[in-house]
């Protein structure tokens, strides 16, 4: 086994793990996992701030953390939020439906270069000025020169809605989305599970995707929710689940989940671990479940002896480093921001 996040004093064991824990009724058995849950989660935020705040690398001496491409601990730190809060949430017209519209649009294709295009070729999205013709000709083109127009980061299936391009049927989802008051229906979902409901009502919009739209929704000023309301675990946050606590917590997946989100603090100090969170902003139930895939994507490789649900092996994605400069500027009612105004120009495509 490779092991490479330690103590601080560098021996695995002399921090044990909890030889049971108690979630939703169930005594589950946590592995080795676990506790490199914990780890991971205070390494991989050493190593963003320390991009952030322009230290020279290397940022760890964890070889896998440096060889291999993880998203942040919070998800809303990662470059594609960061564009969609900045350009998208809170760049043009704040009413809800353009704002709604503008999100939708950005996360179906989750590409910032596919949204700059747009933005550079239309000049302002907005709704009430919407023209399928003119966003078909502007995304047919760039498709047709061979470009991605889609971020490969999740699969994004194409709804059946009478078109023979995935993109424009994607479109004609957006505007059945916005016909059918979507936007006013979110809003006036009375919980955060309510307002998944009614993205989950969509063609093509299953249970991982609506919640992930949901987070990016809930940035703006205007929705109301907590991200520690609601949570639906992903196959990637399942199969880092298992690897975590075995079989016993099938079925339980999001109250493991809570239960990660609510016992942090416990177990970053159980360890010696030094976690500040984001400006102070601890964990949240969506940056615990990004976290239990990142961590079966680590344990791949740390702790190939602990089997998941995909049988996967291997990481697939290498880092590579990036020059274009990082931003960390978050929804403003989160109060993170301090002074920082948001970012002047647009962010690096990507």
């Amino acid at each position: 086994m490779v092991m490479m996040l330690q103590g601080p004093e560098g021996v695995r064991g002399a921090h044990p793990g909890p030889g049971t824990v108690r979630v939703a009724g169930r005594v589950l058995r946590p592995t080795a996992v676990f506790d490199t849950y914990w780890r991971f989660a205070a390494a991989r935020q050493e190593v963003y701030l320390g991009r952030l705040e322009g230290r020279g690398a290397p940022w760890t001496q964890d070889p896998i953390l440096a060889q291999h491409r993880f998203t942040n601990c919070f998800r809303a730190a990662d470059r594609v939020s960061q564009a969609l809060i900045a350009e998208v949430s809170y760049r043009g017209s704040q009413a809800w439906e353009e704002v709604f519209f503008r999100t939708l649009l950005f996360k179906i294709f989750n590409k910032v270069s596919t949204w700059r295009l747009l933005t550079r070729s239309l000049g302002e999205v907005r709704w009430d000025a919407y023209d399928y013709g003119l966003y078909d000709k502007v995304l047919s083109e760039r498709f047709d020169r061979g470009e991605r127009l889609y971020s490969a980061a999740y699969i994004v299936p194409p709804p059946q809605l009478g078109e023979g391009r995935k993109h424009r049927n994607h479109l004609r989802l957006l505007e059945l989305m916005m016909s059918r008051s979507a936007p006013e229906r979110v809003l006036a979902a009375p919980t955060m599970r309510d307002a998944y409901e009614v993205l989950l009502g969509f063609p093509a919009i299953g249970p991982f995707l609506a919640y992930q739209y949901l987070i990016d929704l809930n940035y703006a000023e205007q929705m109301p929710f907590s991200e520690m309301d609601f949570v639906v675990p992903g196959p990637g946050a399942r199969d880092g689940i298992r690897k975590c606590f075995g079989r016993s917590a099938d079925g339980i997946e999001s109250e493991v989940i809570r239960y990660m989100a609510r016992s942090q603090d416990e177990h970053f100090a159980r360890l010696g671990l030094v976690f500040g969170g984001l400006k102070g902003r601890p964990l949240q139930l969506i940056d615990c479940q990004n976290l239990f895939c990142e961590v079966d994507k680590y344990a791949r490789v740390a702790h190939p002896e602990v089997q998941g649900i995909s049988g996967r092996s291997r990481i697939k994605q290498v880092y590579r480093s990036d020059a274009a400069p990082m931003t960390a500027w978050f929804p403003p009612k989160w109060g993170l921001n301090g002074t920082v105004p948001p970012p002047a120009g647009p962010l690096a495509p990507r």
